[in-house]
């Protein structure tokens, strides 16, 4: 946990709505923000299936003008960024709606960060690199996973280097975070379970972050919580409203402890996997997260085992009597287990990486700025190694 004589600081949206229905105050609250014609940021899938329009009709409904742009790609890139923000100046847009997943919200803050300071988006990588506000901001959430609808966190491809960009800059957190289970439902159960898991590894790393409070503590460990018991529940039944709603809750509690705690080598890793191969970041993270979690074992063995208690571990007094170290085994046996159960796939040699790369990818994760708060230092020989752990 963070020592007590170093200041810390909490960052969360404005206004964050939940609940079942919750995205009908899309028009309500976007006129709330003083905006009156705005550029919805989303994905060609959204776009396609009339959820877009939808979400332009309500914003039209409260008297308000908007347009669509649906180039926000998974791992959304600098080109992406640039081509919104063009859509965003020609239509004399005034705010923001990012509709989707953590794709969608990205690329949204990126259009923002460059709206309102001008420049590259590759000007922003790093922490609070940004010196003006963006303009009003207003992000709907489709999955459970990312929790980029409430972070100050932004996450774009360059495509020239193929290195995903960390932007880390409390400018960039919306302005009001929309969690509505209704417009979760659609989610096939590939993507529910990847979203899933992502939300489970920003909750663990959070929890054993070298600067966790008692604040992000209490958020990871119920977000654990949650998914260990809807997240295969949603998976299996995706019109079941009770778990789509529970796991919206889990991914914005997990979203509240890394938006603050931070995260580790995990994410620092997934995002070299991201940038080179275009993989699924969610399923990244998944495949990673034991092998990190073996890796940062020794480190805070009694957070893993609370973690384990938090997956369910204790239900039957299992872990009673054992030491903190034998106990956080049994967490990542638990994450093990989960991440089969719900079809994750079960090493990167499934997604085609190639031992030839991990070099390069290892050297970048070790400058990725989420690497920073791992709690066991890493040389670029064990960055590697946990690399061929997860293949």
């Amino acid at each position: 946990m963070a020592l007590a004589d170093q200041t810390f600081g909490f960052y969360i949206p404005t206004v964050s709505l939940m609940g079942v229905g919750s995205s009908k105050e899309t028009g309500p609250q976007a006129k709330a923000l003083g905006a009156s014609k705005l550029l919805i940021v989303t994905d060609a899938g959204l776009a396609k299936m009339g959820v877009a329009n939808q979400i332009k009709a309500q914003l039209e409904e409260a008297g308000l003008k908007a347009v669509i742009f649906d180039g926000a790609e998974p791992n959304p890139t600098d080109k992406n960024v640039h081509a919104g923000v063009k859509v965003y100046q020609d239509n004399k847009c005034d705010g923001i709606v990012s509709l989707g997943g953590g794709s969608s919200h990205d690329c949204g803050k990126g259009v923002g960060l460059v709206i309102g300071n001008g420049g590259n988006i590759r000007d922003f990588e790093g922490v609070n690199k940004s010196t003006k506000p963006m303009p009003p901001f207003l992000a709907i959430n489709t999955t459970a996973g990312t929790a980029s609808e409430m972070t100050r966190f932004c996450i774009i491809t360059n495509t020239d280097t193929h290195v995903k960009m960390a932007i880390v800059d409390w400018r960039c957190t919306p302005n009001i975070a929309i969690n509505d289970p209704l417009l979760m439902v659609g989610m096939p159960p590939s993507l529910t379970a990847a979203t899933g898991m992502d939300a489970l590894t920003h909750a663990v790393e959070a929890y054993v972050s070298t600067i966790a409070t008692p604040i992000t503590d209490a958020c990871a460990i119920k977000a654990i919580e949650l998914i260990a018991k809807y997240l295969s529940v949603a998976v299996a039944n995706g019109q079941n409203l009770e778990a789509r709603d529970a796991m919206a809750y889990a991914e914005y509690l997990a979203g509240m402890a890394f938006n603050n705690a931070s995260l580790g080598y995990v994410h620092s890793m997934a995002h070299q996997l991201g940038g080179f191969y275009n993989l699924p970041h969610g399923v990244c993270n998944a495949i990673l997260l034991p092998a990190v979690s073996e890796f940062n074992l020794i480190a805070c063995p009694k957070r893993f085992a609370d973690i384990a208690v938090a997956l369910g571990e204790n239900i039957t007094g299992n872990i009673a009597g054992l030491s903190a170290f034998d106990a956080g085994e049994k967490a990542i046996n638990a994450i093990r287990r989960l991440s089969k159960a719900i079809g994750i796939p079960s090493g990167l040699k499934e997604l085609n990486v190639k031992e030839a790369d991990l070099k390069v990818m290892a050297e970048n994760a070790k400058k990725d700025a989420c690497q920073l708060t791992n709690p066991r230092s890493a040389t670029l020989e064990q960055v590697i190694g946990i690399f061929k752990a997860a293949m």
